[in-house]
């Protein structure tokens, strides 16, 4: 699954998500997770209601399953949440490298049904159905 952080320093959660100069997205699973990409955004990122920066932001994180932040506005939050990715806010700034490893070992448990939902992502739901008889 991929995961994708909002940075300013490639090291932490430490930004918001309209105003991070990048996002780094890495790839996880039980096993082990790696590095991805990092998207570096510029130009005037602190502009608030410029709803166009957010455009390029959900697109570079169109194929993640979740999303860690510092902070992000509603309108922000509403637009990853209809591309089907779970926003995560943290109280303060926190080592990528942690929330990675705290994610591996909850991957090898019993994950909770936010995070099972979310390993779903770009996964085809079926259902199978036994077929009934009917003795009628």
């Amino acid at each position: 699954m991929k995961v994708a952080f909002a940075t300013q320093d490639m090291q932490r959660v430490d930004a918001h998500f309209g105003w991070a100069k990048n996002i780094a997205i890495y790839e996880v699973s039980p096993e082990g997770h790696r590095f991805v990409e990092a998207v570096q955004f510029d130009g005037d990122l602190k502009e608030d209601g410029n709803e166009d920066k957010l455009a390029p932001k959900i697109d570079a994180i169109k194929d993640c399953a979740i999303l860690y932040v510092a902070a992000i506005g509603g309108s922000g939050a509403a637009r990853v949440v209809a591309s089907n990715i779970h926003p995560v806010k943290v109280r303060e700034p926190e080592p990528i490298e942690g929330i990675l490893l705290k994610m591996q070992e909850v991957l090898r448990g019993n994950p909770p049904p936010w995070l099972r939902k979310a390993l779903m992502k770009g996964r085809e739901r079926t259902f199978e159905f036994d077929e009934e008889s009917s003795d009628a």
